[in-house]
């Protein structure tokens, strides 16, 4: 990846601070609750996916980070870890199409666990400092479309009233973010911003000026089509 993205990462690390800010007042709120601690791996098995922001953060700081054997390693894991979301996503387009609620698949979904291929042999993560936001905020109560979520291992008791995080709110953040860099580049594909893959694919893509549909300076608007 030779484009330079810096202003857009900065953006993006600003949300980060915001999500680590509204983590640590809930853990001084309720430290009882909030059980993270070193090894505790539950968040590394969490399905979910980036959005472009995120997925370019990741790609880059894993490039970073990751080279030679290190590299070829965890490409084997983000490999594994693909195929099986891949046929996991299959499943719940297939079921969907059968005619199965979007409901009860969102439900069913959230119970798979596939190891995170950044999650070392000590259960510990090989990119924890810049980790997701959604595993940054892994432990305490979040808002997703209007319903309540915490981790199975804390403390946070249902029915009871608790500070809890607006991920919608996040996400939209994130989504303006993509739609930004989307433009300042000025990307072919106007729906790139709303692209959303799971971290394994972030490792493994390459994301470079035909990936991100940039204008090829040698072709004329035509030939580009």
């Amino acid at each position: 990846m030779d484009i330079d993205f810096t202003q857009f990462f900065k953006k993006y690390e600003a949300v980060v601070a915001m999500a680590d800010i509204a983590f640590n007042k809930v853990k001084d709120s309720h430290p009882e609750c909030v059980k993270c601690k070193i090894n505790c791996s539950d968040c590394c098995y969490a399905l979910f996916d980036l959005t472009l922001i995120e997925a370019l953060y990741i790609n880059h700081k894993t490039r970073e980070n990751f080279d030679g054997e290190k590299r070829g390693k965890l490409e084997e894991k983000a490999n594994s870890a693909d195929r099986s979301v891949f046929k996991l996503k299959k499943k719940a387009y297939n079921e969907l199409k059968s005619g199965k609620s979007e409901d009860e698949i969102i439900k069913e979904f959230a119970t798979k666990r596939i190891r995170c291929p950044l999650l070392n042999k000590e259960n510990c993560c090989d990119l924890y400092e810049f980790r997701p936001i959604t595993c940054r905020l892994y432990g305490i109560p979040v808002s997703i479309g209007g319903a309540g979520h915490t981790c199975g291992l804390s403390g946070f008791k249902e029915g009871k009233n608790y500070q809890t995080v607006n991920m919608d709110a996040i996400q939209k953040k994130l989504y303006e973010i993509s739609d930004e860099l989307v433009r300042h580049i000025n990307s072919k594909y106007l729906k790139l911003s709303e692209v959303l893959v799971p971290l394994s694919m972030a490792i493994l893509n390459v994301y470079d000026k035909e990936y991100l549909g940039l204008p090829d300076p040698d072709k004329t608007p035509l030939e580009e089509k």
